[in-house]
């Protein structure tokens, strides 16, 4: 015994959202286009889908919009939280990038701390960069 204190909790099980076949669909189908627009229809047509929000959140960013960039990111943050919450979470534990269907809320994650880094708002910066590193380091080596 190394004396000092031990977590006997266990960690977790890791949450996997369901994919959205339909969604994915109409995703794949405005990355082929790339605008702007037709990014904007996906998450019309699929509000609570944060994959949607994503790259809406990267392309304000890349644009040097963040006020823009931090309100996309943080509804598709926000809609993926409630995703995950359905889906079994309680507040923390694992969140796999690994497992694609959580790739649009980990973007999201990932886009509202630089957002909000932009802003000036560095502790929500900093909360959002811990807690997508809390979720899967996998994650936030590949987004940053």
């Amino acid at each position: 015994m190394n004396g000092g204190m031990q977590n006997l909790l266990p960690e977790p099980p890791a949450t996997r959202l369901p994919a959205d076949a339909e969604a994915d669909k109409a995703l794949a189908e405005a990355a082929t286009t790339g605008t702007e627009q037709a990014f904007k229809a996906v998450a019309a047509r699929f509000p609570a889908y944060s994959a949607a929000w994503a790259p809406l959140a990267a392309a304000a960013l890349a644009a040097d919009e963040p006020v823009t960039a931090y309100a996309y990111a943080r509804t598709g943050y926000h809609r993926g939280l409630d995703a995950l919450r359905r889906n079994g979470w309680k507040g923390h534990g694992p969140v796999p990038w690994a497992h694609e269907p959580n790739q649009g809320f980990l973007r999201c994650l990932h886009a509202l701390s630089q957002a909000a880094a932009e802003i000036g708002e560095a502790d929500e910066a900093a909360r959002c960069a811990q807690f997508l590193r809390d979720s899967d380091p996998a994650a936030a080596d590949a987004l940053t």
